[in-house]
């Protein structure tokens, strides 16, 4: 059955905010992960961080409530590609609050090698905590997304799923399938009122990508590449990825936004 019209909601002078939502957002202790926790509390949302280190998500949470006071900021240290812990999550989400407003599948990693050089186990560990940790917290998010009228799920894919770029071909492969799992549960779960939409940046200016970009002539090739000619920063991802979790984007949902600097229009 289809869930009633939600113009209401989008038309209220409340659109631009999500105070008494929920989030649960991955890998959430630092660059994206952390810019867009960031920006969902600033928005009003309530937080559930999920990452492996303890130690530094503890030190996120208590600056984030330091930030925030009048926000619930939880935190819980897990590896969203183990199954068992993923199931856990879930378990912790349900312990703490009545269902969940919005998922953010943030968690990802990349080991660059040429094709013929990856392990097995390296090339399914990609695949783990990119794309099956995805598909598996949203599946068991679902009916925790279900019990509100509307909800959303933001993943956090990349330039590479679009086009190749130089991050090895399981990367690429993992974040091309994430776009399509976006499309279809997006098609999915609309009659359940849950929106499920992506965002796809290219490079950002974060700890993981500080190494590639302290070679002089890597970066001005990234630039070189880039319309813009700057380097992203994590905040300017977190505002695409909040924007499509507010009222205000009720009506979009199966979508992809490149925060790209015009990478993927770039022509000769």
């Amino acid at each position: 059955m289809l869930r009633p019209s939600v113009k209401g909601d989008a038309m209220t002078p409340n659109r631009w905010r999500l105070d008494g939502q929920l989030a649960l957002i991955t890998g959430a202790s630092a660059g994206i992960g952390l810019a867009i926790t960031r920006e969902l509390l600033a928005f009003g949302a309530d937080a559930m961080l999920v990452a492996r280190d303890a130690d530094a998500l503890e030190a996120v949470r208590d600056e984030l409530l330091d930030e925030f006071p009048d926000r619930s900021v939880n935190a819980m240290a897990a590896d969203v590609a183990d199954d068992e812990d993923r199931r856990a999550i879930l378990d912790w989400v349900e312990d703490h609050a009545d269902g969940l407003n919005i998922l953010v599948n943030n968690a990802g990693g990349n080991l660059t090698k040429a094709a013929v050089d990856y392990t097995e186990d390296e090339w399914r560990g990609i695949f783990e905590i990119n794309l099956f940790s995805a598909f598996e917290l949203s599946r068991y998010a679902h009916p925790l997304l279900t019990r509100h009228a509307v909800s959303s799920i933001v993943n956090v894919g990349s330039v590479s799923g679009i086009t190749a770029v130089r991050s090895g071909a399981p990367y690429g492969m993992t974040k091309a399938a994430l776009q399509q799992l976006t499309r279809n549960l997006a098609v999915e779960w609309a009659e359940d009122g849950v929106r499920v939409n992506a965002v796809a940046p290219w490079y950002i200016r974060t700890r993981r990508t500080s190494g590639k970009l302290a070679d002089a002539d890597y970066y001005e090739e990234v630039i070189d590449r880039t319309p813009m000619r700057r380097i992203g920063e994590p905040e300017e991802v977190a505002s695409a990825a909040a924007f499509l979790c507010l009222p205000a984007a009720s009506y979009i949902t199966g979508e992809c936004i490149a925060v790209d600097g015009g990478f993927l229009r770039y022509g000769f």
